[in-house]
């Protein structure tokens, strides 16, 4: 699916650093996929990811390629691929770097939607600068 697609539940939608902020607005609960189509353990991570958005479809699943998005790649302080990071809203909740098997998806996916909106999970590194392309993203015209 292409990022200026329509988004289209329980698919993965591609993002890009100009569809980022809207995107994570859009849901209460948004996973985000960072991977590299050279990455191995990204491609074997892929099918569980889509598998999981199908299970999920009130849930906005995403996917940045790094190698076309670095500098979004860059403010989001990837390290190690693929790395998940799961946003309520609007504000990063958690991170979490490697592939996961799909109940454990589902596990965290569950835990961050019990967490009090505005208290993210200590264990969760929250990079500097993708709390500011959260906030900016949640400040920018048509922002709420």
């Amino acid at each position: 699916m292409s990022a200026s697609a329509p988004h289209a539940p329980g698919h993965v939608l591609a993002l890009t650093e100009a569809t980022f902020g809207s995107a994570i607005r859009s849901h209460e609960l948004v996973v985000v996929d960072f991977w590299a189509s050279w990455c191995a353990p990204c491609r074997r991570f892929s099918p569980i990811f889509a598998a999981v958005a199908a299970e999920h479809p009130e849930v906005l699943f995403a996917a940045v390629d790094t190698e076309a998005e670095p500098g979004l790649a860059a403010a989001a302080n990837i390290r190690a691929l693929p790395t998940l990071m799961l946003f309520r809203d609007g504000l990063l909740a958690r991170t979490h770097q490697g592939g996961l098997r799909a109940s454990r998806l589902t596990r965290m996916l569950e835990t961050v939607r019990a967490t009090n909106p505005g208290t993210p999970d200590r264990a969760a590194r929250r990079p500097a600068a993708i709390d500011q392309l959260s906030t900016a993203a949640l400040h920018t015209p048509g922002g709420t």
